[in-house]
């Protein structure tokens, strides 16, 4: 196996779509070599523990909604050619993320992340929900099939805070400056929101090199 580590924020759109994209290549590639771990990456670190209502959000990053809607038109293309639909509308809330990446975390270690990384997105992106509450993130816990009363235990305590910190702040130092941020094998780095048909030359690349080495 080869290990492809992922970079990634669960408010960020082109990291929902970078996942989908690199997700149809792996379905066409049953054979993939990859063992996938997500990493923590928050695009907002200082955002309030309560997250921000998302019109002053617009307002600080955008400069307003008109401004915003530029960014996004290209966004929904990008989303489109993905087969995904982003609720725009249903955001009111733009939440801190770093709970939901401690539930990311703590998913990994039972073998459930991509599991809960499909349903924050979904979450987040489709339903308009605030993935940085508590409520949600335990149904989302429960859903993929985690302990619920284990993990309302982790979220009401510090659990993994410090960890998931450092985490993020290793990945500037090494000079990440935004997600989607793909590493296969510890060595090659993929940033962004990759189309389906690189990630499958990746793939037949990786399968080749390894039948030549047998």
């Amino acid at each position: 196996m080869i290990k492809l580590d992922i970079l990634s924020d669960p408010i960020c759109p082109w990291c929902y779509i970078g996942k989908a994209n690199l997700d149809t290549a792996l379905q066409s590639r049953k054979d993939h070599p990859f063992e996938i771990e997500w990493h923590p990456f928050q695009l907002n670190p200082d955002m309030p523990a309560g997250g921000m209502d998302r019109r002053e959000y617009l307002e600080l990053k955008f400069g307003g909604r008109e401004e915003a809607a530029k960014v996004y038109s290209q966004i929904d293309e990008a989303a489109l050619a993905a087969g995904l639909e982003i609720d725009w509308p249903a955001l009111n809330v733009t939440p801190n993320t770093l709970d939901a990446h401690r539930l990311i975390h703590w998913a990994g270690l039972e073998g459930r992340q991509r599991n809960v990384v499909d349903r924050l997105f979904r979450a987040y992106f489709m339903e308009g929900r605030n993935i940085g509450a508590n409520d949600v993130l335990l149904e989302i816990a429960e859903a993929a099939g985690m302990d619920r009363a284990m993990t309302e235990r982790l979220l009401s305590a510090d659990a993994d805070v410090a960890s998931v910190r450092e985490r993020d702040a290793h990945a500037r130092e090494r000079g990440v400056s935004g997600v989607p941020t793909f590493v296969v094998a510890n060595q090659h780095v993929v940033p962004g929101a990759q189309p389906p048909d690189l990630w499958t030359q990746v793939i037949d690349e990786l399968v080749q090199k390894a039948d030549a080495e047998q």
